[in-house]
């Protein structure tokens, strides 16, 4: 069994509510899904840091760049839908 560390946690009813309302909907306790919601923003606050970092030692994305990253970004969420694939889940 994984080893968990348990925390007491106070925050706004209405965004509880939402908490709790996303958990199900994703068959995700609400600890389960504050964890992986957790994961994802490290996740992209890494994935932000990569690109701040290129940026300084490349120069700044152009636009064609952007523009092509957006196309490939949309085509990788549609490929997603299409084959039913989610996020993987790291333990």
């Amino acid at each position: 069994m994984a080893v968990r560390k348990k925390r007491s946690i106070s925050m706004p009813p209405d965004l509880d509510a939402q908490i709790e309302a996303a958990a199900d909907a994703q068959g995700l306790t609400y600890s389960g899904w504050l964890a992986a919601t957790a994961r994802q923003e490290f996740t992209i606050r890494r994935g932000l840091d990569a690109v701040a970092a290129f940026e300084r030692k490349h120069g700044p994305f152009t636009a064609e760049e952007l523009a092509s990253a957006e196309d490939w970004a949309a085509s990788a969420i549609q490929r997603s839908a299409r084959t039913g694939s989610r996020p993987r889940r790291t333990a």
